[in-house]
């Protein structure tokens, strides 16, 4: 019988609660409008990709090793925060209403800058020299 560490569990827990807080109050900046980009869900996901780069990099090359920094950071803030499937909604209303350029823009766009975005926040980690 596999035993679960109850504070890991609780780290991505109030890192994930904290995540789509953040999101949510972002969301309310902007009403949907499927002929027009949806800031608030590509701004979020892009720099929870960014954060979740940092972090993953620091928390495992940079810092010493803590059992509940990257559940809290990396699995529940980041997780929280960033929102796949509503893009994927978005993304699909706009298709329905016929804005496939823009349909495909987004999501090649988000992708596209969100690899970026790991790339680049881990490059950073790595060339930050250690005092």
């Amino acid at each position: 019988m596999a035993r679960h560490d109850y504070r890991e569990l609780t780290a991505i827990f109030a890192g994930g609660a904290l995540g789509s807080l953040a999101r949510a109050g972002l969301a309310t900046l902007a009403v949907p409008d499927p002929a027009r980009w949806p800031w608030p869900t590509f701004v979020v996901n892009i720099v929870g990709a960014f954060l979740v780069g940092y972090f993953t990099t620091r928390l495992l090359e940079r810092l010493p090793l803590s059992s509940y920094r990257r559940p809290l950071l990396g699995t529940g803030f980041c997780g929280g925060l960033t929102t796949f499937s509503t893009m994927q909604v978005e993304t699909v209303t706009m298709i329905e209403h016929g804005h496939y350029m823009l349909a495909a823009t987004y999501t090649v766009v988000s992708i596209a800058l969100g690899l970026l975005s790991v790339y680049l926040a881990t490059a950073l980690v790595r060339r930050a020299r250690i005092r």
